[in-house]
């Protein structure tokens, strides 16, 4: 009897980690259960709530949970408290010098310690950027190497911790995936991994809200999220420095000032540790009427905001791939982008590109876009026809004949026809 394939899918992201990207990518790879074929799936869901992604798995798809990682060890002021003991209430001055002990940097990537091997699979996915050694064959997604052309994005720990998992990851796996040939090269060039061993899969369009909307829930969300008035643009990502709302604010101040053209923008996303700063450039600015950053909607909300906007902009700084593309052409609204990294291969020809590091050019996009219809209906055109060249389906094959060959089993023609694609070139419209 065949033996079925087995492949283990770790998810160990916490809720509320900010980790929006990677909870996409899972939700995209639960739907692998939705293949024909007898393969397995196991998901590793984390210690705390093993079963976040439950509702989204089928039949053959399990969840496994992660054991419990060791406690930390107990601090230096913890040590330093068992010692004083009685002399505890006199330690105020040593305990000061030591309220800050240094943060704890990963030295080596983690080795299992016979958890992943008696899962009974063939193949283990690590779909983000953690990882772990073991005797199993591995996939590896390192997504990006953001931290090497931004380190002052990053704190030096963090950037030290990827440099130590990144390449080892990258060595170590039978297959490394990336979403865009920008990225392969960063992987070949960085880190000397052969060009062979990279496979290029984008990530499908996310599965869209096709709920009906009347004036009245247009009406309700604004008024919840006291957004300015329409029309308005709209830019949907996490508060990132390198996401570059700062120079988006600026940009349209610019209009406001000099071209005395009144661009209302609404930003959604997670607001993260830089918000602070992009509020006080709000500010100073003097944009509140104009700008709103309503923090994460619901995805019915979100939906409604892609509909209603006059176009999307994704002025960001850096990207391996934008979700926010996809979902503006799933919508029918235009988009304007920047012309850096990942974003000129996956647009193609339906943006209108510019440099995100110009106030100046973020601004004549701002306008171009918003004083010319006719021009918005051909990249709305344009959008939709690119989109074709993306599929969830063909995403999720590409996945599994990557999983099949790290296992050693024999591909079909279609497997190597998908591994063989070049996703960003080969138009199928």
């Amino acid at each position: 009897m065949k033996k079925k394939l087995r492949i283990a899918i770790n998810a160990q992201i916490p809720s509320g980690s900010g980790a929006g990207g990677i909870e996409t990518v899972l939700r995209v790879l639960t739907a692998l259960g939705r293949l024909d074929g007898d393969e397995e799936y196991v998901f590793i869901g984390h210690w705390a709530e093993p079963d976040r992604l439950k509702p989204f798995l089928s039949e053959r798809q399990t969840i496994v949970r992660a054991p419990q990682p060791e406690p930390p060890e107990p601090n230096r002021i913890e040590n330093f408290k068992r010692l004083l003991g009685p002399l505890r209430p006199f330690a105020g001055g040593v305990k000061r010098l030591l309220a800050s002990p240094p943060p704890q940097v990963q030295t080596t990537v983690s080795t299992s310690d016979g958890f992943y091997e008696n899962l009974n699979c063939d193949v283990v996915h690590f779909p983000y950027q953690d990882y772990v050694r073991c005797r199993v064959p591995t996939v590896y997604n390192p997504h990006d190497l953001q931290h090497l052309h931004y380190p002052e994005f990053f704190a030096p720990e963090e950037i030290q911790r990827r440099e130590i998992v990144y390449p080892t990851a990258c060595r170590a796996a039978r297959t490394v995936v990336v979403a865009s040939q920008f990225v392969k090269r960063d992987v070949i060039q960085r880190y000397g991994i052969e060009a062979d061993k990279i496979q290029v899969i984008p990530w499908s369009p996310p599965e869209i809200a096709t709920d009906e909307y009347t004036e009245k829930d247009v009406s309700h969300l604004f008024e919840k999220y006291e957004c300015p008035p329409q029309p308005f643009v709209l830019y949907p990502a996490m508060t990132w420095e390198h996401k570059n709302h700062i120079r988006l604010l600026d940009a349209v101040a610019l209009l406001r000032e000099r071209e005395r053209l009144k661009v209302n923008v609404i930003c959604t996303g997670h607001k993260n540790s830089f918000y602070p700063r992009i509020e006080q450039r709000l500010r100073e600015l003097k944009l509140e009427s104009q700008v709103k950053f309503t923090g994460v909607l619901e995805r019915k909300e979100l939906s409604l905001l892609y509909r209603q906007a006059q176009f999307v902009i994704v002025p960001t700084l850096f990207e391996a791939a934008s979700a926010p593309l996809f979902e503006a052409w799933q919508y029918g609204a235009a988009v304007a982008c920047s012309l850096v990294t990942s974003l000129p291969e996956q647009a193609a020809d339906a943006a209108l590109l510019f440099d995100p590091f110009s106030v100046e050019e973020i601004a004549n996009a701002l306008k171009t876009m918003a004083s010319d219809e006719n021009l918005r209906a051909e990249f709305r055109s344009r959008g939709f026809r690119r989109l074709q060249n993306f599929d969830m389906e063909r995403t999720l094959k590409a996945y599994r004949a990557v999983y099949r060959r790290a296992a050693g089993v024999r591909l079909s023609e279609e497997d190597r026809h998908l591994l063989n694609r070049n996703w960003m070139r080969d138009s199928i419209v």
